[in-house]
């Protein structure tokens, strides 16, 4: 199998599994609860926006910020390793990691919401700053580019390649087009899927991101040794 393909996969996979945007889905619905479809779109674009700009900058400048700060790639890829495997663990076991994002909102379901309400200035329709500020925090970062996001995009890029840091990107791209149509048809998805199929996708996305985790600290163990003799 193609080496690009195999790493290309394995990089959307892991965003895939720490956003986990059809358990975001919710949340995203909770905080925009009041808002109308437009500006639903714009939170969620802008969200996604910002949140693909912090994985770029931690992407593109990973290895400098290695040199700036004498991290050796073992020591970030064990840290990185128990960071996501926190995060793997809480959802494993039904629980919101801390790491991950801190409590937010309450996952609205479409019964609690009415799609014609709207907050968004009755008089001329416009979207203040205000209502849009919840796109940059808790939207973009840290529910969407939280730490355990950002050492899962860096452990991918640690090696340097620019074929690894393209592809990296381009998954995060991806994924972020795919979480932007979750979130403004979240009242059909979650309606379509109910409340314990989205458990059991969190559990299953934790048990997943528990075993990354575990590989990320052998391999950095592994490198580490090699390191020292």
């Amino acid at each position: 199998m193609n080496t690009y393909f195999v790493f290309a996969l394995t990089t959307f996979t892991g965003f895939f599994a720490i956003m986990n945007p059809l358990a975001n889905t919710p949340i995203f619905m909770g905080l925009t609860e009041e808002e109308d479809l437009r500006a639903r779109k714009l939170i969620a674009l802008k969200s996604l926006v910002i949140a693909f700009a912090i994985i770029l900058v931690f992407t593109v400048a990973g290895s400098l910020i290695f040199k700036l700060f004498s991290i050796s790639l073992p020591a970030f890829r064990i840290t990185g390793g128990i960071l996501v495997f926190m995060i793997g663990y809480h959802m494993l076991n039904g629980r919101r990691s801390p790491i991950q994002k801190p409590h937010v909102a309450e996952p609205i379901y479409p019964a609690a919401v009415d799609a014609e309400m709207s907050t968004t200035s009755p008089v001329d329709g416009k979207i203040d700053d205000a209502q849009l500020s919840i796109a940059v925090s808790p939207l973009a970062t840290p529910i969407l580019a939280g730490p355990g996001t950002i050492a899962t995009a860096m452990s991918f890029v640690a090696g340097g390649k620019p074929s690894d840091i393209l592809i990296t990107l381009a998954s995060f791209l991806v994924l972020c087009v795919i979480t932007y149509f979750l979130f403004i048809n979240g009242q059909r998805i979650v309606g379509f899927m109910g409340d314990e199929a989205l458990r059991v996708v969190t559990r299953m996305m934790g048990l997943l991101l528990a075993v990354m985790g575990t590989q990320m600290v052998i391999h950095g163990i592994h490198s580490a040794i090699q390191m020292t003799f």
